[in-house]
């Protein structure tokens, strides 16, 4: 067992965090439920001790749930990669709320450039990535590459319980081991003109993803 932050105080600081002001629907900017955040890095570091003291990327940050989450667990450094601009602004707005300074936040589109001075250079990569379901088909498994690239160890990240098989054979042709880690709830709030129910549950797989 590896000492982590108590999960009651972990959900409660991600409680605190503010969220998209406007969400971009062709981005599929959704909030990570703080209950659902609070416990993946809560396992992340019990089970496995893949943030304190490690060099972490949360790629698609938002507004930083899962960022701040990992910075609060004692990373030695967590680098938030996120396209939107005024996703980073609410995030820097966070991060000065919670008063943390192991923090970079790098705003470029990984899907067209990620560094490559960044490729095996994180001990964990942390996301809730796109699921894809409505103009990005796909963009899913796109995020899981970038990530292998991007670490040299761990990848953690939710994917819909209904690509399972899929995702676990995308993931043997990649050489990397895949572990379905939990199944999870993502309680989907009203957040789109679009959307008629308050909420909608989704079912997702928490993932661990180790490089062989």
């Amino acid at each position: 067992m590896f000492p982590c932050l108590k999960l009651r105080l972990l959900e409660e600081r991600l409680q605190c965090i503010s969220d998209f002001q406007k969400p971009k629907i062709l981005l599929e900017q959704y909030v990570t439920p703080s209950h659902l955040g609070s416990h993946m890095l809560y396992t992340i570091q019990s089970q496995y001790g893949d943030i304190s003291g490690k060099l972490v990327a949360d790629l698609g940050s938002g507004c930083g749930a899962l960022t701040i989450g990992a910075a609060v667990l004692d990373a030695s450094l967590v680098v938030g990669f996120e396209i939107d601009e005024d996703a980073i602004k609410i995030c820097q707005e966070n991060v000065i709320e919670h008063e943390i300074s192991n923090i970079d936040l790098v705003q470029c589109d990984v899907l067209k450039y990620a560094p490559s001075r960044f490729n095996d250079c994180f001990d964990t990569v942390l996301m809730n990535p796109p699921f894809g379901t409505k103009h990005n088909a796909g963009v899913d498994m796109k995020f899981l590459e970038i990530a292998l690239n991007l670490s040299h160890n761990s990848v953690y990240s939710l994917h819909k319980t209904s690509t399972r098989k899929f995702i676990l054979k995308r993931a043997e042709s990649l050489g990397v081991k895949a572990e379905v880690l939990a199944e999870l709830v993502y309680d989907l709030p009203t957040t789109y003109k679009f959307h008629k129910k308050k909420s909608v549950d989704i079912e997702v797989d928490f993932y661990r993803f180790t490089k062989q």
